[in-house]
């Protein structure tokens, strides 16, 4: 069974996979795989790097005259390649299958070479792009490439200074945090003797109410009983006298008389 028109059973958009490149951030790039035959064509994606890249569908079949897309992720990576230059490639495999073959249907051997089938291949390079080239149209980045490679000392430059400039940041907001801790701190060490001093003035306040309360409590130092001013008082006796015993007389010496 074979391709009509120039041979080529499926089309890749784009030529090449374009990775936006940042430390410890995945990047994703999307294929767009046109079918330009009347028949059903499935297809294969292998690559060099299988752990560094995520492949969804890798396996697929794509109806006459219709198109699938097919993302991989680039895992996200810690360190920088050297000279930002990517040596990772992919290969995308294709054949004619029968109508209505779904992809679980494919046999295992769909995509071997020693079958009498006719399988294809499209191979598809790999290139890292720093957030800075994002804006440039993906058909202009691919053509400027290899020229970028030499000028990659100053690529590699740039991203060094991004580098510094965030350590930089870093460590700023670090000593911020260091200032802002240690006024806190200074904060705290500070209010602790107006505290221990209020609570000393309420200890003290206790105590003094405490005192004033025993000392109101305590019994009175006796004293003469304390006599109802409604009793009477009992009338006074008067001495007794002998009627027996002769009153004395008295005798008063008249001054006398022509002195």
């Amino acid at each position: 069974m074979s391709a009509d028109g120039n041979n080529q059973l499926i089309t890749v958009q784009p030529n090449g996979l374009k990775f936006v490149f940042e430390l410890e951030k995945p990047s994703v790039c999307d294929l767009k795989v046109v079918n330009n035959t009347e028949h059903h064509v499935a297809f294969k994606v292998k690559t060099t790097s299988p752990k560094k890249y995520f492949v969804r569908p890798n396996t697929g079949v794509v109806q006459p005259l219709d198109s699938s897309v097919i993302r991989v992720t680039l895992q996200a990576q810690r360190e920088y390649p050297p000279d930002m230059q990517c040596k990772d490639k992919f290969l995308l495999q294709s054949t004619v299958v029968p109508s209505n073959t779904d992809v679980d249907d494919l046999p295992a051997d769909a995509f071997n070479k020693d079958s009498t089938r006719e399988i294809q291949e499209c191979k598809l390079k790999v290139f890292y792009v720093t957030p800075s080239s994002r804006g440039n149209s993906e058909d202009e980045e691919f053509k400027s490439y290899p020229e970028q490679g030499a000028d990659s000392n100053s690529t590699v430059q740039h991203l060094k200074d991004e580098r510094d400039a965030a350590v930089r940041q870093t460590l700023q907001l670090q000593q911020e945090l260091d200032f802002l801790k240690r006024r806190r701190q200074r904060r705290n060490d500070s209010g602790f003797p107006l505290i221990f001093a209020f609570v000393v003035g309420v200890i003290g306040i206790l105590c003094g109410f405490l005192l004033n309360l025993s000392l109101s409590s305590s019994p009175l130092p006796p004293s003469s009983p304390l006599v109802d001013s409604s009793t009477p008082f009992p009338a006074p006796v008067p001495p007794h006298v002998d009627s027996s015993t002769p009153a004395a007389s008295t005798s008063v010496d008249s001054p006398t008389e022509g002195r």
